[in-house]
């Protein structure tokens, strides 16, 4: 079944999801979640959270879509995918139930998979990624300890709604009453709708940007050193209402060195995973109040020894290669932002391929005045764009258009004969920037 369906308001709800746990024995009430939905982000972000837990040594269930390479990525404990043979076992004991309930969609039964996996496993904890949306997203079954929403923008359009506002209705669905949740930087009208909805069922809530500042203090192609700090006006105001820690910080949810600034270092590149790493701080000072015990070492490990592929990803120094995974305006503007301050005035050729719901003129709006050369190919995904209609789209501009019937073509074309002082960038899909790096590697085998 298509995510239009699972997500068609007049065809779709909880119920079947609900109904499926159920004849679990609810597998998803077995460990506490950390519940984390939004646009842009989720994903770095979720893996710096399970990263700083894991380093905590707690045994960490991280649960993520799509994957890159393998489906058994989505479902991984401390890092490590389940088995196949694993999972063979876990759909065997599932299939019963998922034949009796019937009309159940592939990422239900994935995410049903993933809490028997979790349970199974006896993980102390899981970080749990939302599929699309939040409110009618099948992992919103889930009773969170903590809620975390990445940055938010216009995606899934024809799904989650056509304003901002609407979108952020959709991903503040999975605020809690009475549970905490943490917001990274938004604009300000999905700010709104989330504050609301935080004060509509009584939510602790703590905003990156305003409550929480950073600044970045060094950047380079190994990763960027940044500063986190809280501010004794803002961190007032932010822990108010928070019961008082016990460690002699007056109940304030940071401690009092943060605000004099405390420094962090992340592997990930961009000013956009500063804000991600900022998040994933925010929302482990939460669970800290919350009786979690993780250590400041535990933090900066975790953060340090991050693992995220295909974001902002240099796959090779010599030519110069990356990936990332961004698949809207608004992450192609981000990207821009990447590309201009590492590399500032490199040519920069283009591998290009999308999914054809994608907002594709907006993405060549960003990408395309600083590109050279555009090499338009598609991936192997039923929903790739046709390269004709990526032909047509970037007619207007000036940069070379080359297209390439596949990814490895493609990437050959980019590298052969190239630019010599240039940069070969793939963007416009995961799935494409999976494949580039799959075609990378197996070129280096």
């Amino acid at each position: 079944m298509t995510r239009n369906l699972q997500y068609s308001p007049e065809k779709f709800n909880l119920d079947h999801m609900r109904e499926l746990a159920e004849a679990l024995g609810n597998p998803q009430n077995a460990f506490p979640v950390i519940h984390i939905a939004g646009t842009k982000g989720k994903g770095s972000t979720a893996a710096m959270i399970a990263s700083i837990l894991m380093a905590a040594d707690y045994r960490t269930g991280f649960y993520i879509s799509p994957h890159l390479q393998d489906f058994a990525e989505r479902i991984q404990v401390n890092n490590l995918p389940i088995p196949h043979a694993a999972f063979n076992r876990l759909v065997d004991e599932v299939r019963p139930h998922v034949e009796k309930i019937g009309r159940l969609t592939t990422f239900e039964i994935t995410t049903a998979l993933a809490f028997e996996a979790f349970r199974k496993q006896h993980v102390d904890v899981a970080v749990v990624e939302t599929g699309l949306g939040g409110r009618l997203d099948s992992t919103n079954i889930v009773d969170p300890v903590l809620s975390v929403i990445t940055s938010l923008s216009m995606d899934h359009m024809k799904i989650l709604g056509d304003t901002l506002e609407e979108i952020a209705a959709e991903k503040a669905g999975i605020i809690k009453p009475g549970k905490p949740v943490v917001s990274a930087p938004q604009q300000s009208n999905a700010l709104a709708v989330l504050e609301t909805r935080a004060e509509e069922t009584g939510s602790k809530f703590i905003v990156v940007g305003r409550d929480v500042k950073t600044k970045v203090l060094k950047h380079t192609l190994d990763g960027q050193w940044f500063e986190v700090r809280v501010t004794p006006h803002e961190g007032e105001r932010t822990q108010k209402h928070l019961p008082a820690s016990g460690n002699g910080e007056h109940g304030n949810l940071f401690p009092r060195e943060y605000e004099k600034g405390v420094d962090f270092f992340i592997p990930l590149l961009g000013q956009h995973q500063v804000d991600n790493a900022a998040t994933a701080i925010a929302a482990i000072m939460q669970l800290r109040q919350l009786g979690f015990e993780i250590s400041e070492k535990a933090m900066e490990d975790g953060l340090a020894h991050v693992v995220w592929p295909c974001r902002f990803e240099i796959l090779s120094r010599n030519p110069l290669l990356v990936v990332d995974s961004a698949h809207n305006r608004d992450s192609a503007h981000k990207l821009r932002q990447a590309i201009e301050d590492y590399f500032p005035g490199k040519p920069v050729t283009l591998i290009f391929g999308a999914s054809e719901d994608k907002d594709i003129s907006g993405m060549f709006a960003e990408l395309l005045p600083i590109c050279s050369r555009l090499i338009v190919t598609r991936s192997t995904h039923p929903r790739a764009a046709d390269i004709n209609t990526l032909i047509k789209s970037a007619g207007s501009y000036s940069c070379a258009v080359i297209s390439a019937e596949t990814v490895e073509i493609a990437l050959q074309f980019s590298i052969d004969p190239g630019e010599p002082d240039g940069v070969v960038l793939a963007a416009g899909s995961l799935f494409v920037a999976a494949a580039v790096r799959s075609a990378w590697f197996n070129r280096q085998k």
